[in-house]
């Protein structure tokens, strides 16, 4: 199901399905970042829901996104993403040990960093711009999108957009994401249906 007006990177809030048929396969990326094959098997054949809470953290203002991820019959996951760019250790079944970092950032941005120049492209978090394709420049909240980047323990890195996209002449939320070790790179989206509130 499209994403509802009211949804947009400052507002997540609610409940989301993974749309395998819109979405490109992860297991390409699954199988670089060292899940084995049994997993990323009963993976692929998992219905895959986040339930979305955004919120104002109380004491400093900064923007937190808790992330509740299942994967029917599979594994469950809890993410906490506050979007200030200080990295944060991470620890679970499936990567390991991560430390991922987040923030809001503008498209103009995004294209900064992912650029030859630019710090994503120099340290092989990316190979090209697709991070920064297909975003809707003009929804959300003076054009936002999120960028989440995780360095795992195992040698690899992984970098998210977060973001809308029209999709079969659909609105739709989407995550841009590359996988990245040594000098093999995997781009995918992952193409959600809103649930609920």
């Amino acid at each position: 199901m499209a994403a509802p007006a009211s949804k947009t990177v400052t507002n997540l809030n609610g409940t989301w399905v993974l749309n395998k048929t819109l979405s490109d396969p992860t297991d390409p990326a699954l199988s670089l970042q060292g899940v084995g094959w049994l997993l990323r098997k009963g993976i692929s054949a998992a219905t895959v829901t986040i339930v979305v809470k955004q919120y104002p953290d109380p004491e400093t203002s900064t923007t937190t996104i808790d992330i509740d991820q299942s994967a029917s019959g599979v594994t469950s996951t809890k993410e906490l993403r506050r979007l200030d760019w200080n990295s944060r250790e991470h620890k679970d079944f499936l990567f390991g040990r991560v430390h991922g970092r987040s923030k809001y950032i503008t498209l103009s941005e995004l294209k900064a960093l992912i650029s030859p120049e630019g710090e994503a492209r120099k340290e092989k978090w990316v190979e090209n711009d697709f991070l920064a394709e297909d975003w809707l420049e003009t929804d959300g909240e003076e054009g936002k999108l999120v960028l989440s980047h995780v360095v795992a323990d195992a040698g690899w890195f992984a970098t998210q957009v977060w973001g809308f996209q029209d999709v079969g002449g659909e609105r739709r939320y989407v995550r841009n994401v590359v996988v990245a070790k040594e000098d093999t790179f995997v781009n995918f989206k992952m193409i959600y249906d809103f649930v609920s509130e």
